[in-house]
């Protein structure tokens, strides 16, 4: 399994580098750092690893953004990853808006900035919130999976065609899954064309030929030597 990913986001980006450098000091062996500098940049790089199936342990936010404020960036993104830990970064005038939003958004905690030195005031927060996460989290399946609902004729041919060329695949029922629904949602605006097929490395095809399914699983579909 690939690193689990922490997201920032902060729309000054001397800030932004700051938090990464930081972050890389002391996570990079063991996490995959992502940064975003806008909360709609980061719900699409979050939608985006969601597609990948890569799993995310803690978003690290700005509370002060233009357009989308870090509370209502986190009320979003706990929709696409709701186990993930949420830090909000915050000046001293925001505080109160952190301690509301631990009731209101499930926020975790809060860190005022600066944080100088990072290893009294950063680094103990973030790993006991890490540690916590790991011991809880619940690792996404890697392989291929098929997105679809029972009553969708495509969607049985597309499980029967894999199951019996005995390519592993997860099931994604649509009519109970809310987070596939949102994957869904996010590729395939016309919600009537099942199934969706999401590869690992975050790509998808939706409601495809059988040959182009064949042809994108690797399976040989035509003779290696001519007759």
């Amino acid at each position: 399994m690939g690193k689990p990913a922490i997201l920032m986001v902060d729309d000054d980006i001397q800030v932004l580098n700051s938090v990464e450098r930081d972050l890389r000091a002391h996570y990079r062996g063991e996490y995959r750092l992502i940064k975003a500098s806008s909360g709609q940049e980061a719900l699409e790089a979050a939608h985006q690893l969601k597609r990948r199936a890569v799993p995310l342990a803690l978003f690290l936010v700005d509370q002060r953004m233009p357009e989308m404020s870090g509370t209502e960036f986190i009320r979003q993104a706990r929709a696409v990853y709701p186990d993930a830990r949420k830090v909000l970064l915050t000046a001293y005038a925001d505080t109160s808006a952190a301690i509301t939003s631990i009731n209101e958004i499930g926020l975790d905690y809060y860190l005022m900035q600066p944080w100088d030195p990072p290893e009294h005031n950063l680094y103990p927060v973030l790993d006991d919130l890490l540690s916590d996460w790991k011991a809880n989290a619940v690792m996404p399946y890697e392989g291929i999976r098929v997105a679809g609902t029972l009553w969708s004729e495509p969607s049985h041919i597309v499980k029967d065609f894999l199951a019996r060329n005995q390519v592993p695949y997860q099931w994604l029922d649509l009519d109970k899954d809310e987070e596939a629904r949102q994957m869904v949602a996010a590729v395939n605006p016309d919600e009537m064309r099942l199934p969706v097929i999401f590869f690992p490395d975050g790509s998808h095809l939706i409601q495809p030929a059988l040959a182009e399914l064949a042809d994108r699983t690797g399976m040989q579909t035509r003779a290696a030597k001519p007759f």
